[in-house]
Order: C-alpha cells, then structure tokens, then sequence
C-alpha cells in the first residue's frame, strides 16, 4: 500500500447539504482545475414485498473498508489525471431523500473527472465492506442488495 495517508471517509448520519457545499467551495482557490464531477447517492423509497422504504442502516468493517477506499482512491490517481478526489460515505440511520455517498473528483479536464467518478462508485459498490439494512415503515428489514 502507499504511503499516502489514509483519508476520513466516514460520517456519522446523513451528508449534508451544506457540507457538499464547503467541499466546492474549497476549490474555488485551485485554479489548475477545469471540471469537477460529483455523485450523490440518495436514500430511496423502493417498495420491496409490498413494503416501502423509509431508512437505511449503514454499517462497516472499519478497518478493511479505510484500507479499500484507500487502494480504490490510490487506484483513480494512477489511472486518471485527477487534481483532487474525495469520498465521504454515511454510517448510521439515513431517511429516504437523504445523501449517504459522496464522491468528488476534480481535474483539468472533464474527461478524466468524469470517468474517475464512475469509476469510484463502481469500485464502491462492489468491494467496499459497506452494508445497508433496508428499514421499511413498520421497522421490520432486510439486508440491502446492492443494484447496477
């Protein structure tokens, strides 16, 4: 593994919006970067069994999962020519309409912003050990499967 320190990934509850905020704004003195791309992942309200969703339940494997974001985000920098990447993921209840990943790549171009992005999320949703009860109205759940 590199030697580059392994970053905070993790936040307790929801993503706020005024925490998305700051993280562009902070950027704004940067001014090698010509594109940011940014995914959002979203609590839905699927319906499942006739049962509707209302929360998430998000927990992890510490450890193994910061050293997988970890070789996930050293990954994105040797393949794409990023200025900057960041991912934060929820841990705990998330209600439906609330925000549980964020992943934010910056670069010169949009191409490689772009592309790194979906990249990450991809990565993410495959390896990362990040698991979801999904908690339906009447407090019964299931495990989250994760869909393409």
């Amino acid at each position: 593994m590199s030697e580059k320190k392994i970053k905070k990934i993790f936040i307790e509850g929801a993503i706020s919006p005024s925490f998305i905020a700051d993280a562009i704004s902070k950027h704004s003195t940067k001014k090698d970067i010509g594109a940011h791309s940014i995914f959002l992942g979203q609590v839905r309200n699927d319906v499942i069994n006739d049962k509707v969703v209302k929360a998430i339940d998000y927990t992890a494997y510490h450890e193994m999962a910061l050293e997988k974001f970890h070789e996930i985000r050293e990954s994105a920098f040797e393949k794409y020519s990023l200025t900057c990447l960041h991912i934060y993921h929820s841990l705990g209840r998330i209600v439906t309409g609330e925000i549980s990943l964020f992943v934010f790549t910056s670069s010169m171009h949009r191409k490689d912003a772009t592309e790194a992005c979906s990249y990450l999320v991809n990565r993410i949703k495959e390896e990362v050990p990040i698991w979801g009860k999904e908690i339906f109205e009447d407090e019964s759940y299931i495990w989250k499967q994760n869909r393409p």
